[in-house]
């Protein structure tokens, strides 16, 4: 009969969206005060696949992936969510939200993302939050799914995710857990 285990600490990360910089970099901040040190920040990128946030955040929005240093329970994730949320609500302005941020996690296996809204794929965790498994390590890198945000699936961030997998791997290793790791 299987026991419980002990489950390995993931890397949480945030796909920020954002319509100016000040609002990114105020976000980034109370961010770094919730979740500790941010140990990578990817390249800004154009979020130019879908216009679903420009009737509220304005034209020319881009993406910026974001992991931080401390690693975390899974379960973390719910208490992230809320309080990504309220990042967003604090620096919201006129027609609304200055920023959207997607907060999520990843292992060496799979890429989720907390969620307000539930869906097909997604598994309720708590307190109104939902997983939604975005992507899974296969073939040397993370494959999405159909259900995937376009943005994850064309493979603009391949090279961000596979940095914060990368830290990510140390970090296990420098605590000893390894016994889950795939290639």
């Amino acid at each position: 009969m299987a026991q419980p285990r002990d489950v390995d600490p993931v890397k949480l990360f945030v796909a920020i969206l954002w319509a100016g910089e000040a609002a990114l970099g105020a976000a980034l901040e109370r961010l770094r005060v919730r979740w500790g040190a941010i140990d990578f920040a990817g390249a800004d990128r154009p979020f130019d696949l879908t216009g679903y946030y420009e009737p509220e955040m304005g034209p020319g929005l881009r993406r910026r992936l974001v992991s931080f240093e401390p690693l975390v329970p899974p379960g973390r994730l719910v208490e992230a969510k809320h309080e990504s949320n309220a990042v967003e609500a604090e620096l919201a302005a006129g027609r609304g939200r200055r920023v959207n941020l997607d907060v999520g996690y990843l292992d060496l296996h799979k890429i989720v993302l907390g969620s307000f809204k539930g869906a097909g794929q997604k598994l309720y965790l708590a307190d109104g939050v939902w997983a939604d498994l975005v992507a899974r390590y296969r073939a040397g890198r993370y494959q999405p799914f159909e259900w995937t945000f376009p943005d994850f699936s064309d493979g603009r961030y391949d090279g961000d995710l596979a940095e914060i997998r990368a830290r990510y791997r140390r970090q296990l290793a420098a605590l000893g857990r390894r016994r889950t790791s795939p290639p």
